[in-house]
Order: structure tokens, then C-alpha cells, then sequence
């Protein structure tokens, strides 16, 4: 049996917006200018969570137009179809079909010290929303346990940004970013009324990214409005493919974190070496309930949360991603089994500069 969550409207809404790209990119392109690029990731991901099993095949076009030498348009779009098994022990799997935009901004680029940004949005909270979500980037296919924290849920907002550099030396630089999103509810864009900011500090030499984020929710009772505080931690050490991640967020109700590191070997001819493109990963995480409210989207006591993977990067921008996790709680632990394969795509809309 099959049951569609998304409906015609959606679809419908989805292909004018990808209508009005494009023909905005051929009038770009009549003028002269650089040529939109279609980007993105085809995949395919099986997760077995308590002994049922769904598989998930999926598309992530992104698309980045130019208008000019300081106008850019961006959006990413999620077409996904899942099969998971019917529950109440009936045979059979639920088939279930969405189609989204993750966001749709536009750039206006005044200098490397600032561009502002308008349309919807990744909430600019620590790292992983803006950073590790696309599917052909990110290790493991779940996103970690506190990811709800300071995205007010769904990672998305709806207005205006401002983001750049502060300061850039040969031996160090600070950028920023602050938003404010205001309240919607379509069936294209949900976002929540908030306000945010994140600073980072960058040590080239050292290869090391520190940085600390603050959000506001903004909306619903002034007693009910919530503070977010964030802090990330990146490290590559130069001449290595060694990648040390990690982030920390604190909400009202929970707090966590999550560490990840990755790994892969040049002593046996290199990264492109059969023996190079084997990656082994670990993340590990945890969250804190701070009282028995529950509106964040964290588990609902206490939990600790090992996660076990090995990639292998194939050529041509493949990767082949399986994992192990192993959660644990009181009130009661799991063991969570993902693999896929991934395929990155990147090319022009058509022939020009």
C-alpha cells in the first residue's frame, strides 16, 4: 500500500520556484554572465533501528545562479521516497514520497566583510546545520542527537542575515553571522520567529576553527521565549587526513554534545590508494535532560550514544558509507545499523563562461 505525505500543492509550489531559477539564470545567461551550476548528491540508505528496516533513495540538487559580479541565488531541494514496514505486525511495507526546499536565498555580496542574505535559510547555529547536512558530505546519514538545539527544530529560517569576515591576518581571522527569522507556517517553508549570532576563530597555521553560537526564540509568550548557546570546535592538522569535529549546545530544557573524528592513511601510495580511501569514523555523543519539559526534540531521559563507521571513497565522487551505533539509556538500549553509497554531481545548466 502506498501512502503520499506530500501532496500537489507542494509539488507543484517546489517546480515553480525551480521555474523561476532557471528562467532567471537564461536572462543571466543572454547578458552574458557566468552559468548557473546544478550541483548536488544522488544516494540510497538502508537504516535498521530495533530490527525494522527502511530503505530511502534520495536527490539533493543544489543550485548556485550568479546575477552579476555581486548577486547570487542558492537553493537546495530534498526529493526523497521511503519504504519502511508496516507496523501492528501487518505485512508489507509504507511507502511514503516527500519533496521540499531545504532553503532558497539570495546574496548580495558587498565586500568580503559583508554579505546580506535574504529568503529562507540554514539557521547559522554552530556547524553542522549549515556544514554537514548535505548527504554527500557527512559521515554518518543521522544527524547527532542535539541537532534540534539552537535550530529551533527544524534548521530552517525565513528573513534576513548578515554575514562576512571581521578580520583577516596571514596568522588569524574572525568572521560572523547573525540572522532574524520570522514566524511561518507554509506548507513550502516553516520557520520560527528567532534571532541569532555565531562568531568564529580561525588559526591557519594550527588548522584549528573555534567558535560559539547564541539563538533566541522569539515567538509564543514572553515567559515561554528560549535562549541556545553553542560552541564548535574544528581541527585538521596539516599534512594529514585526520578531521577532529565536535559541538556543544544548551538549550532550557537539555544540553550535549557530539565529538567526531575521521581518519585516512597516505603510507600506502597515497589517498587514491586502495588502502587510502578506507575511512574509519567515530562519533560519540550526549545529551542531559535539564527538566521533564519536552519541546526540543532530544530523547526524553539522559542518553549516551557510540557511533562506529567505515567509508570508502570510490573515484569519481562516490562514497560508500555503512555504520554501526550502539545507544544507551534507562529507559532501554538499541543497537542502529545504516549503510549507503553516495554520488556527488556537480556541472553547468549549459555551455557558456
Amino acid at each position: 500500500m502506498a501512502r503520499y505525505d506530500s501532496n500537489f500543492k507542494l509539488s507543484m509550489a517546489l517546480r515553480g520556484h525551480v521555474l523561476v531559477a532557471f528562467i532567471l539564470g537564461a536572462t543571466v545567461c543572454a547578458s552574458g554572465q557566468n552559468v548557473p551550476l546544478l550541483s548536488g548528491g544522488v544516494g540510497f540508505v538502508t537504516n535498521t533501528n530495533g530490527g525494522s528496516t527502511s530503505y530511502t533513495p534520495t536527490i539533493e540538487p543544489v543550485l548556485a545562479m550568479p546575477l552579476g559580479q555581486h548577486f547570487l541565488i542558492e537553493s537546495r531541494a530534498n526529493l526523497l521516497e521511503s519504504f519502511a514496514p508496516n507496523g501492528g505486525g501487518q505485512p508489507g511495507y509504507n511507502h511514503t514520497h516527500f519533496i521540499g526546499l531545504s532553503y532558497l536565498q539570495g546574496d548580495y555580496i558587498v565586500s568580503p566583510h559583508l554579505t546580506i542574505v535574504g529568503g529562507s535559510f540554514l539557521i547559522p547555529f554552530n556547524t553542522y546545520n549549515e556544514r554537514l547536512t548535505p548527504l554527500w558530505i557527512s559521515n554518518f546519514q543521522a544527524t547527532p542527537l542535539i541537532f534540534s538545539l539552537g535550530n529551533m527544530s527544524g534548521g530552517m529560517a525565513t528573513g534576513g542575515q548578515v554575514r562576512g569576515s571581521l578580520i583577516a591576518r596571514p596568522k588569524y581571522s574572525l568572521d560572523y553571522a547573525a540572522y532574524f527569522s520570522s514566524r511561518v507556517g507554509t506548507e513550502q517553508f516553516v520557520a520560527k520567529r528567532s534571532s541569532g549570532v555565531r562568531t568564529s576563530l580561525y588559526l591557519p597555521k594550527q588548522r584549528l576553527e573555534i567558535g560559539a553560537s547564541y539563538d533566541r526564540l522569539l515567538q509564543g509568550f514572553p515567559a515561554s521565549h528560549e535562549n541556545f548557546y553553542g560552541a564548535h570546535v574544528w581541527w585538521e592538522p596539516s599534512n594529514t587526513a585526520f578531521r577532529l569535529r565536535s559541538e556543544f549546545a544548551r538549550g532550557h530544557h537539555a544540553q550535549g554534545y557530539w565529538i567526531e573524528a575521521d581518519y585516512r592513511t597516505q603510507a600506502f601510495g597515497g589517498l587514491d590508494s586502495w588502502v587510502g580511501r578506507i575511512e574509519p569514523v567515530f562519533r560519540m555523543q550526549q545529551t542531559f535532560r535539564r527538566d521533564t519539559v519536552v519541546s526540543d526534540g532530544l530523547p526524553l531521559v539522559n542518553t549516551q550514544r557510540a557511533d562506529f563507521g567505515l567509508d570508502y571513497n570510490l573515484p569519481h565522487n562516490t562514497r560508500i558509507l555503512t555504520s554501526y551505533s550502539r545507544q544507551f539509556a534507562s529507559n532501554g538500549n538499541r543497537n542502529i545499523w545504516q549503510t549507503g553509497i553516495v554520488y556527488r554531481f556537480l556541472f553547468p545548466t549549459w555551455k557558456g563562461k
